[in-house]
């Protein structure tokens, strides 16, 4: 069986306290072995160009009016798939981990697999990773090598894959993506309203650096 795993973050690569700089990178994935929600939402998204809604790039969960948030959240409640985030406290990351904005990319990658690879392996013998298009070709390229890590050494009964899609292209990316965006209001600005209408699909809610004290910036 192939199980589907469709991924995005939340949280910029801005490592300061700055204005505008998150406290939070956040990576979440959401995993589906059908695709039922995908025509409820692009019928949702026809419905809304008639209404006078256009939506020329899908469903964004920053960019969304809360009303069109709400018709979202509705469909994303009523389908049964599993959700998993890995949340890094960027100030708490070393000099190391956040040289660059690929490293620090490939090392919250590596973390997300190394939870979620062994888990859905035990009942999945393939395993699509579809990540939302993001960055350089540095940061494409760690994630590549972290799938190909993640199949020699955590997931070895089965066999993984990746692909990077524009979120445009795939409303299952943009399911990822409204998780996503639902764990940020939770952790930057401790809003759990969104949140709770995914609470009970979350399977796995990772804080990464949970235990540490020493914060680098």
């Amino acid at each position: 069986m192939r199980t589907h795993i469709y991924a995005d973050e939340s949280g910029n690569f801005d490592f300061t306290n700055g204005p505008g700089a998150s406290r939070y990178f956040i990576l979440a994935s959401v995993a589906v072995t059908g695709h039922a929600a995908e025509s409820d939402l692009l019928e949702l998204r026809r419905e809304l160009a008639w209404a006078g809604e256009p939506l020329p790039a899908g469903f964004h969960a920053t960019n969304d009016k809360q009303r069109v948030r709400d018709r979202v959240f509705a469909i994303i409640a009523r389908h049964n798939f599993r959700v998993d985030a890995t949340i890094l406290e960027k100030r708490k990351a070393n000099h190391r981990t956040r040289a660059t904005a690929a490293r620090f990319y490939r090392f919250a990658w590596y973390t997300h697999l190394a939870g979620l690879a062994p888990a859905l392996s035990s009942t999945s013998d393939e395993l699509l990773v579809i990540a939302a298009a993001i960055g350089t070709g540095d940061m494409r390229t760690g994630l590549y090598s972290e799938i190909s890590i993640a199949e020699r050494n955590i997931a070895p009964a089965s066999s993984i894959r990746a692909a990077m899609w524009p979120a445009a292209t795939s409303p299952l990316l943009q399911v990822a993506d409204y998780c996503a965006w639902a764990l940020r209001r939770k952790w930057e600005r401790a809003d759990n309203r969104a949140y709770d209408l995914i609470n009970d699909k979350i399977a796995t809610e990772y804080d990464v650096f949970q235990r540490g004290t020493t914060t680098y910036y």
